[in-house]
């Protein structure tokens, strides 16, 4: 159970105004996360925690990001309705439920099994059917449901995989941390019909990409 000293709704509406403080002016990102219980995303050690604007740990070297990057990447997909969407790194699965407040469906790729069978569960559990999981490598994308109106990739890559590129439909975005293993940038790729235009968003932190087209393990 959530702390009875610090109610959920209390704590999420405190977090929601230190990100429109922060820049996040999309009404609708913001209310996406109030129908998203966050704490349910974490382990109950961190339930106190769950409403900071900050990453938390979810296991096997993973985190769950930091609200503000969450809000700021849903903000600069500038998502519509009935888009299809890629996530690469499902974690915690708390992502794909925002995403899955704007979209007719959802595909989140996990590399690790245990995460990705877990978030699973626990985004069925809270009424979500429109999310589409798959275990795999996630620089690989998922061809066989392309091309896609939005992809996100929840870690941080040396390059952008071609693969991801390829999947893009035309008029889609792709948002991307790429960079090093200390410091990334948010790349954000629009695809055109005769090229691709490419954009940065500022620097973040992610875990490593990992996969044929990402780092080695």
């Amino acid at each position: 159970m959530y702390p009875s000293y610090l109610k959920p709704e209390i704590a999420c509406e405190k977090l929601l105004k230190k990100l429109h403080v922060k820049g996040i002016s999309d009404r609708r990102v913001l209310d996406a996360f109030r129908k998203v219980p966050r704490h349910r995303f974490v382990d109950k050690a961190l339930f106190d925690q769950a409403y900071d604007d900050n990453a938390l740990p979810i296991g096997l070297g993973q985190t769950i990001s930091q609200p503000y990057v969450v809000a700021l990447m849903t903000q600069l997909l500038e998502l519509k309705e009935n888009e299809k969407i890629l996530e690469i790194g499902t974690g915690s699965g708390f992502q794909a439920a925002i995403l899955a407040q704007f979209s007719m469906r959802v595909y989140t790729i996990e590399r690790h099994r245990e995460l990705g069978e877990r978030s699973r569960r626990l985004l069925r559990e809270l009424g979500y059917h429109n999310i589409v999981f798959k275990i795999g490598d996630g620089t690989q994308g998922w061809p066989q449901h392309a091309p896609f109106d939005k992809i996100i990739v929840t870690a941080g890559a040396p390059v952008v995989p071609r693969e991801l590129t390829q999947q893009l439909a035309v008029g889609g975005k792709l948002l991307i941390p790429a960079g090093n293993r200390q410091v990334q940038e948010l790349e954000l790729y629009h695809r055109r019909e005769n090229s691709i235009e490419k954009s940065t968003e500022g620097s973040v932190l992610f875990v490593p990409l990992i996969g044929q087209s990402g780092w080695e393990e």
